[in-house]
């Protein structure tokens, strides 16, 4: 039901009409909390060495600072769509903001690791509730499907911004001021996307199942199985064993629950089975390859949080222009197409990272940057459009919150594995220049898109 449909229907029953009938604030609204969702996951890299000054945290900490978000963010996406339409999306959405802006303002005041860790997990909470309820506010603000088409490209342009500017961002804040900044700088943009939120007409709320014991699990053995990957030690092999348990018996539940948040059947069609494995792909290389080399700048170089946000910029700049790009070429030569090159052309421009050391000039650590960042850009779109078309209309949410769980997860454990290399290489007798930590991050990241540009290989060709 559009913006307009819902207020003469509030006409027709006497209640007094929405502020505003115009979709505009509702796009704005859903756009600027994507695009703080999407900010916080990139803002924040840059800002790990200082943050670790700043506390006393080490390379343990630091890890667990990016992974207290994204962790919580993956593990809760699974259910938060079902829950902003028990409660309408505008609420939901309402009480995300509010909620990730308070959590905001608790990290950029915290006075140590263990308080800003328990508030970028709030922020996570928050994030995960946000981002399904924007997206419903676009729907439901454009009955149109055309407008709505296009709507859903300018909600999606919000988070390719942030992801650009992120870095810089974060780099800028920290050297000017503080790396509380970067968290700071969330708070007018959250009042402001309250404030669009004020004009935007009140959702509907629709029944939709929770599956809270799936939940659980799912939290319980992603969690344990990034801690095993980011402590280590004799509490690794206890926390791995609860990861696998864990995970067991949330096949159990979703196998037989009348309405699981996963519906197993959907790794039957291979359309889904690539388009899940390759966005995990794809996110350990995007997301492992920020945060090693965030360190790298900054810890090897001795580059400045500005310096090294700058040396992102060519990469993450021009990812707005390859996503359109991408779409092009799929409507003409079908999605395969640059699933399967976009995958090649990140695979070669990892290799070509493992040129990069502590000798190699500024431009050319930059310019090598930019391949891998292009061939996922290239990939990704018609990737997710495939694993739309493959299921059914009624699983697409379901599906959509899949794809995005699991590449957040693959991410968060990502940073988890290579940050431990860098640990490792930052320590008294590591190797020089974080060698082995960049070495072995880009081939792990180059094998796993290897693999699944072969398994893309396997979807379906060109359609008329």
């Amino acid at each position: 039901m559009s913006s307009t449909d819902l207020t003469e229907a509030s006409a027709v029953r006497g209640d007094t009409p929405s502020p505003s009938a115009s979709p505009a604030p509702a796009l704005a609204a859903a756009m600027l909390g994507f695009a703080l969702i999407t900010l916080d996951t990139s803002v924040v890299n840059v800002a790990l060495p200082a943050i670790g000054a700043g506390l006393g945290a080490g390379m343990t900490g630091l890890q667990w600072v990016v992974d207290a978000y994204t962790l919580t963010f993956a593990a809760l996406l699974l259910s938060s769509g079902a829950l902003a339409d028990r409660v309408g999306a505008g609420r939901a959405y309402g009480v995300g903001v509010v909620v990730f802006t308070l959590a905001s303002a608790a990290c950029g005041f915290a006075p140590g690791l263990p308080s800003l860790l328990a508030a970028r997990a709030v922020q996570g909470v928050a994030a995960a509730v946000m981002l399904p309820a924007s997206l419903a506010l676009v729907r439901e603000a454009y009955g149109d499907p055309g407008r709505r088409a296009r709507a859903v490209s300018f909600w999606a342009a919000g988070g390719t911004v942030a992801v650009a500017l992120g870095p810089v961002v974060g780099g800028a804040l920290t050297t000017a001021w503080s790396w509380r900044g970067i968290f700071f700088v969330n708070l007018p943009l959250g009042l402001l996307a309250l404030a669009l939120l004020t004009r935007v007409v009140r959702s509907e709320r629709r029944p939709a199942p929770l599956d809270l014991p799936g939940q659980l699990t799912a939290m319980t053995a992603v969690g344990a199985l990034t801690f095993a990957a980011i402590e280590g030690g004799t509490e690794a092999w206890w926390a791995l064993g609860v990861a696998v348990v864990s995970f067991a018996a949330f096949l159990v539940i979703e196998a037989r629950r009348r309405h699981p948040m996963v519906p197993l059947g959907l790794f039957r069609n291979t359309t889904v089975a690539v388009a899940v494995t390759a966005g995990a792909a794809n996110s350990v290389a995007f997301y492992g390859t920020v945060f090693v080399f965030s360190l790298f700048f900054q810890q090897v170089l001795g580059l400045s949080a500005l310096g090294a946000g700058l040396m992102f910029l060519p990469m993450t700049g021009l990812l707005a222009g390859v996503n359109i790009l991408s779409a092009k070429v799929a409507a003409r030569y079908g999605a395969r197409l640059p699933i399967v090159v976009g995958q090649a052309v990140a695979v070669a421009g990892l290799l070509g990272l493992l040129t990069v050391d502590a000798e190699s000039s500024r431009a050319t650590q930059a310019l090598l940057l930019v391949p891998p960042a292009l061939g996922a850009g290239f990939s990704l779109p018609p990737l997710i459009a495939s694993m739309m078309e493959a299921v059914p209309a009624e699983r697409a949410g379901t599906a959509a919150g899949l794809l995005n769980a699991i590449r957040q997860t693959a991410g968060a454990l990502a940073i988890a594995v290579f940050g431990s290399l860098v640990a490792r290489d930052l320590a008294p007798g590591g190797a020089p220049g974080m060698g082995t930590a960049l070495r072995t991050s880009l081939l792990i990241s180059a094998g796993l898109l290897t693999l699944t540009a072969l398994a893309s290989l396997r979807l379906p060709g060109r359609r008329d």
